[in-house]
């Protein structure tokens, strides 16, 4: 494989493209522009089809239409563009239909500000669409782990005929690291039954609703069915020194790197500190919290937001039996001395 340096959102538009991705639609908006203007070229390069659209709501519903034909296909936004998607997501996820969308997240309620951030974890794992959804959500912390999310998100999208969210962030989306670049994949657009390709005369016609229920027999035991499945079979962690810890970091993203530093630091001081890394958002990882030292004292939970907003999913996730330090920043990443002394302090020293 070719090893290149590459911008992480251009990162994420190339590792589409070598995943099977022909069709995009999307609108510009800081910090994420890069993925549109890379593909704006690049995907006629590969035989694909570009559209700039007018909003992001036009790049969502022309997404719909798109994997409703069988292709890979793919959108982008970041904060308030990501907002205006939420319908969309509603209507993919009613009609059980297969898409990537990426959100590089940056911070602050309404237009926020274009600065790196974790503003949108409960946009992306709770959603704004209405009705009963969830959406797989992955998390890189690298721009190599990037590329390499990407065609797991189209995998799993087609796996459980869903919308799949990368959610990254503004800090991982403008930085530059050396990537392997995986093979080119091609996909054929006439692998599924269910995909719509027009009928001639006498065919029956293939319908593509967002009100699929119409079409099961027990859409309540399909529906929560399909996400106990997810759930059951798609939580993905990375552990770093847990396993004797006596108190765990919980971070994803950016925010990750920052935390295994500060554990490297606590550890030469002797202070016995671990990290716990989501990768999936959602299916959130409470697997990883099953096994803990037993003289384990509490988490540090540590985002790019400031109210902490991945502190609901640790609670449940581990029942609410230990403290939980919730430690938010906003503009800046988290500093290392910071997590180290709110894990002193758990541990009252």
């Amino acid at each position: 494989m070719a090893r290149v340096l590459m911008k992480g959102n251009e990162a994420l538009a190339e590792a589409a493209l070598r995943a099977g991705c022909r069709f995009y639609s999307g609108y510009p908006i800081t910090p994420q522009t890069e993925i549109l203007e890379y593909l704006s070229w690049r995907m006629a390069e590969v035989g694909g089809q570009f559209i700039q659209t007018e909003s992001e709501l036009g790049g969502v519903n022309m997404l719909y239409g798109a994997a409703a034909t069988g292709a890979r296909a793919m959108t982008s936004s970041s904060g308030p563009g990501f907002a205006l998607q939420h319908e969309g997501i509603s209507y993919l996820c009613a009609a059980d239909l297969p898409a990537v969308l990426i959100d590089v997240m940056r911070i602050g309620n309404g237009l926020g500000d274009i600065a790196q951030g974790q503003g949108d974890y409960w946009a992306v794992t709770r959603g704004g669409g209405n009705g009963d959804y969830r959406t797989i959500v992955l998390a890189p912390n690298s721009v190599q782990e990037g590329m390499d999310l990407v065609r797991d998100a189209f995998d799993l999208a087609e796996k459980y005929l869903h919308p799949v969210i990368i959610a990254s962030d503004a800090a991982i989306g403008q930085m530059m690291e050396i990537v392997e670049l995986p093979e080119m994949h091609e996909h054929d657009i006439n692998t599924y039954e269910w995909s719509v390709k027009g009928s001639k005369i006498g065919e029956q016609h293939k319908v593509i609703s967002n009100v699929c229920f119409y079409g099961h027999k027990n859409y309540e035991e399909y529906l929560s069915g399909k996400y106990q499945t997810i759930t059951d079979n798609e939580q993905r962690w990375e552990s770093y020194m847990a396993d004797d810890a006596e108190v765990i970091v919980v971070a994803f993203g950016i925010s990750s790197r920052i935390a295994k530093e500060a554990v490297k630091i606590a550890r030469a001081r002797g202070i016995r500190l671990g990290l716990i890394r989501p990768i999936t958002l959602w299916p959130y990882p409470r697997k990883a919290f099953e096994k803990l030292s037993p003289d384990f004292k509490g988490f540090v939970c540590v985002e790019m937001n400031i109210l902490g907003q991945m502190v609901d999913d640790l609670k449940l996730a581990t029942d609410s039996r230990y403290p939980i330090d919730s430690y938010g920043t906003f503009f800046d990443v988290p500093d290392t001395e910071v997590i180290i002394k709110r894990a002193s302090e758990l541990l009252g020293k």
